[in-house]
């Protein structure tokens, strides 16, 4: 238990519990509790003209109104609420009433968890309802839930305030109904994805998460140390490196959501543990590469929403293929007036600068070009959009456009002004490969903490011949974010990042 002054109701809960096994009730039994129904499932099999339907559920108490010898109350289960009805007589048959009248009436509270064995029926005023025999306290709750109550239009102790729903997320789950719907939908678009590529004959796999170099992306690594091995060891900023490895083994196509680790900056968008969906195929390029992402994005949508339109914010996205493509010259071109083909990394500095985009000594042509981008153009493209074939600094990991060096075959898709996937045609020349590895390692020399780390085991696997391949990857919670509506990448992760919570701990003089 965290150290906390009880307030009168806790107190008041703790004075219950230990009465109710004064009496003998175990407030927290083991036994199994046989359920046989759910709140939803009633509701919707309900019919006036059959016969009353025996049922046993069970639920979190959320409302209750003691009326005398009967009782109303408000059961929440996995999927939604139902009302019990309850009478002493019918609990208590015998001349016994204690159960009803110190038990049910006085010990148990909003946020117990009970078993209930009953019938169906319906109310005068017409609520579908379970009529309880026989009732069993499954778990004892020792705080209050915030449980909202309205006056004249207006909510009071709503649990609305962001910071602490992050924090007691089970709490937010309880009492705001809404939430629970965003985490079904998220694990819907996952399933989706899943059965669609399965479908295709491709394989989900798992790589490591604790790398001795942290590859497949530029980012900051969270460092740890493994005392057995004594080495330094890198929580994994991509796995596209070991899917690619896959793919010299003999996979055709393979795909991983994976748990990735960036030691970075957080906002609304950005958490430093986020999920992605890596994707490769062999024998394919970028081209095939953008027709499947927009029948698996469609697919997910219709799947999910029954529609392919969804409203975020004042927007309304449409996921219904085909969608534009731009390439990132014409876009920056577009923006800024400015043509940066051909240009050099002082010329480009320069550029930066006419247009107050941020940047400094440590940043090369790559991350010029992926700032200037990222300020003036990206926040224009509302619309699933494909910005495509980036200069070659940008890409260290992607193939040299086939009819243009400088570039490489790579697009971005934009959606609502953010990036929400990344692909390639990936690069499997292990000649070229090393010297983009180097060029890297220049960058990291010249301070830029984020430049790819060599790795020589790829290079190996390279050389053993990869064959033409295409790569994506998707950022999990900014399209379950789309596909829900929020704003706010906290929305739609069960536990996001937060400081720890100052705890009080009383000195020897308190």
């Amino acid at each position: 238990m965290d150290l906390h002054e009880l307030n009168e109701q806790e107190s008041f809960r703790r004075k219950s519990l230990e009465e109710l096994r004064r009496m003998g009730i175990n407030p927290y039994p083991a036994e199994e509790y046989p359920t046989n129904a759910f709140s939803l499932d009633i509701k919707e099999a309900f019919e006036d003209d059959k016969p009353p339907r025996d049922v046993v559920v069970a639920g979190r108490i959320m409302t209750r109104r003691i009326m005398g010898k009967a009782t109303f109350m408000e059961l929440q289960d996995s999927k939604g609420r139902i009302q019990i009805y309850v009478t002493r007589d019918d609990i208590c048959p015998g001349e016994d009433k204690e159960f009803y009248n110190t038990v049910f009436k006085k010990m148990l509270d909003i946020g117990d968890f009970v078993g209930v064995e009953g019938y169906v029926f319906r109310t005068q005023m017409g609520e579908i309802s379970v009529h309880a025999k026989a009732i069993t306290i499954l778990s004892k709750s020792l705080r209050p839930l915030p449980i909202v109550k309205y006056k004249d239009g207006v909510a009071y102790d709503a649990f609305e305030d962001p910071e602490q729903r992050y924090r007691q997320r089970y709490v937010d789950l309880i009492v705001n109904d809404r939430i629970k719907d965003i985490f079904l939908k998220r694990t819907k678009i996952f399933n989706t994805m899943r059965d669609f590529f399965n479908a295709c004959g491709y394989i989900e796999v798992d790589t490591p998460v604790l790398q001795t170099i942290p590859g497949g992306a530029a980012a900051r690594p969270f460092i740890t140390h493994h005392n057995a091995l004594d080495i330094p060891l890198y929580l994994r900023i991509a796995d596209e490196l070991y899917l690619k490895r896959l793919i010299v083994g003999g996979f055709e196509g393979v795909y991983e959501f994976s748990r990735n680790f960036r030691n970075e900056g957080m906002d609304r968008v950005h958490n430093p543990e986020f999920t992605v969906m890596e994707i490769y195929v062999s024998y394919k390029d970028y081209n095939w590469m953008m027709a499947f992402t927009e029948q698996l994005l469609e697919k997910v949508c219709l799947e999910v929403l029954g529609t392919t339109q969804v409203k975020v914010g004042d927007n309304v996205i449409d996921f219904k293929a085909p969608y534009r493509r731009v390439t990132m010259t014409d876009s920056i071109k577009e923006y800024t007036g400015i043509d940066i083909s051909g240009m050099s990394e002082e010329a480009l500095r320069e550029a930066c600068k006419s247009l107050h985009v941020e940047q400094d000594a440590t940043m090369g042509k790559g991350k010029l070009i992926d700032k200037l981008f990222g300020e003036k153009c990206e926040s224009n493209y509302i619309q699933p959009t494909f910005i495509t074939d980036y200069p070659k600094e940008m890409s260290p990991l992607c193939k040299a456009h086939r009819a243009n060096p400088a570039l490489t075959e790579r697009f971005e898709l934009m959606v609502n002004g953010k990036e929400l996937a990344n692909a390639y045609s990936e690069l499997n020349d292990p000649i070229d490969q090393r010297e983009r590895f180097e060029e890297q390692l220049r960058l990291s020399e010249k301070g830029d903490d984020e430049a790819m780390f060599i790795d020589y085991d790829f290079l190996r696997a390279l050389e053993y011949g990869m064959p033409p391949t295409s790569g994506m990857g998707i950022g999990m919670d900014r399209l379950v974010m789309l596909l829900t509506g929020q704003t706010s990448i906290q929305e739609v992760l069960f536990f996001p990042q937060m400081r720890p919570e100052k705890i009080h701990l009383p000195s020897a003089n308190e």
